[in-house]
């Protein structure tokens, strides 16, 4: 048997060579942990800090970049809790607070869809918990590769699988997402999962181990060899570029490096959410963590570096699933549906208590010092002794970043020199292949395997443009969420990428009538080793935190994922950005489907409002995509000012109740929206365009909306618009069962919905 490595065992071997490369630790960073120890690090001490050194967890390569999200923060009253918690906290009135964030787990759910998918969803729920809010929705953003791929129908169904059974079984509704398919995926899927939660002001839980002699619990889950060295591995490494099955890490011993992906038990998270919300209520916690990435190693540290500085741990304390694993595997291991509390001794009784009435594992390993010191013992004998603080802050890289010379090859491609559609019939065959589409087509395939309207408070979910949940029951106050991200664009442009993304959620959660408020994003990439990508990363993050600053949005909090290549080929630079809002009163929610009568009468027709500015820009395009493989040009110009003003018109306008619909202008243009608030209500519409046919269909300019509004209100909203300074064109009426563009073609609704419905069931069954 192997003698344990202590503490003295490692200062009298300093020449025991260690396997920090194995580990994804560089030579230089294995110096600087020995610099730091005055010694060699012991087994134990190797394991936390690969794990918290990790580009998964320390965020070594972006923070220099990330900065930016607080030193351009915009003034905010309504932000309790922003960057540097588990997850951000906005103020929403009426006393009430709510928590957000996205995060990535994109490479265990390419490993293994379903568990990938599942543990994804239970880790942002748990994040949100430990702010000490009840979670109470959850959405997802996904993409894949080419959709009639063989490894996609492997992927795509387990991935939807593992959401459907983890946010079902909690009783989660989820609300909304995206879901797309690009080559650049192929191997590489994005798997962003959010969570929202609800609480009152007063009830916010800190991070953070304080006050000596306090007592470190950990409860939940019992400890097990899945996802053991996952952060440091699956997550902060490519795949290689023969991964078709099973995908394996890029580098020597492929096969050895890959982790397990970790197991989720949705039925115990829920009775593990019951139980924390009843210890937050009975004032039993004084600091609270999630167990995630890192599993022990990231809650021990990061709790005690926010705190006084010092624990004491006892890792033969923790409740193990296997009775063989030792002290790294434990500090490693990333098991599931896992919480660490801080509570003061003369609450430890009770919250086991609390823990024991919801069948909750529970049990002390340690308590609180003011040594400065985090130290573990393993029976008896040291095993950890470090400053926190080293572990928890980790390496800071301002990695080479250029831009690619492809770039311009890219933006000489201007699709203006694609074929067009000749007439009336061509328009018609290209609006009918973008609906009929994998990345357009109608995504009930998927959502109808969620639950949207659990728990009774979901007012909007898919296929609107944002979801929209109610708060409080008696003033119908409410928030809205909304997803957005858009490969294309940012290949041909990361800034104005990012912000088209950011602005398309921010529009969004406006078109439901709620006003925006604040930002999470989760950061899709390449490897930070290539200049290029770092060169996208730094631009969207620069996109975005201006972006932010001119919509008066701040950003939360959020997450990175970098590594998400096979071989060289990265994926396109996908920033995902989610906006929330707050709606006054859902019952004056606003939806994406023309109303097949207005106010119980079908005497009076909505006529229909364009939104806007309408542009020739087709750079990035759903069509230039769909109907000639084409990528080149550049992306739509942002005007951020402009989404400004109309997001406030149309949510003043919804306030007053001047409008029956309301649905934003994004992929596939006019002509995708129109097609899909016909759809939405069932009910056709006849439209006359005042220009350029193909260009006022087809074109992606920002900063549009469709609206229908209501009979009677027509001079009022009139006014509402030109004192928001926003562009309108009169453009129709709803009504009957086809839609119609005047002088150009005429679609069934019928015909519509087949060719709109039966994608993704021919493709996944």
């Amino acid at each position: 048997m192997t003698a344990t490595d202590t503490v003295a065992r490692a200062a009298a071997t300093a020449g025991l060579p260690q396997p920090y490369a194995e580990l994804g630790l560089t030579a230089e960073e294995y110096a600087r942990i020995a610099d730091t120890l005055g010694r060699r690090p012991t087994g134990a001490e190797l394991a936390l800090y690969s794990v918290m050194w990790s580009e998964h967890c320390s965020y070594k390569s972006s923070k220099v970049h990330l900065r930016q999200f607080a030193a351009k923060a915009p003034p905010s009253g309504a932000l309790l809790a922003g960057i540097g918690h588990n997850a951000g906290v906005v103020d929403i009135g009426q006393g009430y607070a709510v928590t957000f964030k996205i995060e990535s787990h994109n490479h265990p759910s390419y490993v293994e869809p379903h568990q990938g998918a599942a543990t994804g969803v239970g880790g942002i729920v748990r994040d949100i918990l430990a702010m000490g809010a009840r979670p109470v929705a959850v959405m997802d953003a996904l993409r894949f590769g080419p959709a009639s791929a063989p490894d996609t129908a492997r992927v795509l169904p387990g991935v939807v699988s593992g959401i459907s059974f983890y946010g079902n079984c909690l009783g989660l509704p989820n609300i909304g997402g995206e879901l797309d398919f690009d080559p650049s995926y192929a191997g590489n899927p994005l798997v962003n999962a959010l969570c929202v939660g609800v609480m009152r002001h007063g009830d916010l839980q800190v991070a953070s181990a304080s006050g000596p002699g306090n007592k470190v619990i950990l409860f939940g889950s019992a400890t097990g060899p899945d996802g053991v060295g996952g952060a440091s591995v699956l997550a902060s490494a490519t795949f290689g570029d023969g991964a078709a099955g099973a995908a394996s890490a890029s580098g020597a011993g492929d096969a050895a490096k890959r982790p397990s992906v970790q197991v989720g038990d949705p039925f115990l998270e829920k009775l593990l959410v019951e139980c924390c919300l009843e210890l937050f209520a009975g004032g039993l916690v004084t600091g609270i963590q999630d167990l995630g990435a890192a599993g022990v190693a990231c809650a021990t540290t990061e709790l005690a570096a926010a705190g006084t500085g010092g624990m004491l741990v006892r890792l033969d304390a923790v409740p193990l699933r296997d009775a063989t694993l030792g002290p790294p595997e434990i500090l490693m291991s990333e098991s599931q549906e896992r919480m660490m509390a801080v509570v003061e001794p003369g609450h430890v009784d009770e919250f086991l208590a609390v823990c024991a009435k919801w069948d909750v594992r529970a049990a002390v390993i340690g308590e609180v010092t003011d040594t400065g010191r985090l130290v573990m013992t393993w029976h008896g004998e040291t095993v950890v002794d470090i400053p926190p603080a080293s572990a928890a802050d980790g390496p800071v890289y301002d990695r080479p970043l250029a831009r690619p010379a492809s770039q311009d090859a890219l933006a000489a491609g201007d699709p203006a020199a694609l074929p067009r559609p000749a007439g009336g019939a061509g328009l018609r065959a290209d609006l009918l292949a973008l609906l009929g589409s994998p990345g357009l087509a109608d995504k009930s395939w998927v959502t109808g395997q969620y639950d949207r309207y659990v728990r009774g408070d979901t007012v909007l979910a898919m296929p609107e443009d944002g979801g929209l949940l109610r708060v409080d029951e008696a003033t119908g106050l409410g928030i809205a969420l909304a997803t957005d991200g858009n490969g294309r664009y940012c290949r041909l442009d990361p800034y104005l990428g990012t912000q088209l993304a950011l602005s398309e959620a921010y529009r969004n959660v406006a078109a439901t009538g709620a006003r925006p408020l604040a930002v999470t994003n989760c950061l899709n990439f390449g490897s930070p080793e290539d200049p290029a990508v770092m060169w996208q990363f730094a631009e969207a993050v620069r996109g975005l935190a201006d972006g932010c600053a001119v919509l008066g949005v701040p950003v939360t909090g959020g997450n990175v994922s970098f590594y998400n290549q096979t071989g060289t080929a990265a994926i396109h630079p996908t920033p995902v950005i989610g906006v929330l809002g707050v709606h006054d009163d859902v019952r004056r929610r606003v939806g994406i489907g023309f109303p097949a009568a207005v106010d119980g009468t079908h005497e009076s027709p909505a006529g229909i409002l364009l939104l806007g500015r309408t542009e020739p820009e087709f750079g990035g395009s759903a069509w230039a995509h769909v109907r000639h493989g084409h990528l080149g040009g550049r992306p739509p110009a942002p005007g951020l000012e402009a989404e400004r003003r109309l997001a406030a018109l149309l949510a003043e306008a919804a306030a007053d109740g001047l409008l029956a619909a309301a649905h934003d202008l994004s992929d596939g243009g006019l002509a995708v929206a129109l097609a899909e608030s016909c759809l939405r209500g069932g009910v056709g519409c006849t439209v006359a365009l005042p220009g350029d046919p193909f260009t006022w269909l087809f074109s992606e300019s920002a900063g549009r909306a469709v609206v229908a509004v209501r009979p009677g209100a027509e001079a009022a909203f009139g006014r509402l618009a030109a004192a928001h300074g926003v562009p309108r064109a009169a453009i129709g009426a709803v009504g009957g069962d086809s839609l119609t563009v005047t002088g150009c073609f005429t679609i069934p609704l019928a015909e519509l919905a087949a060719v709109h419905a039966r994608t993704l069931p021919a493709l996944f069954g």
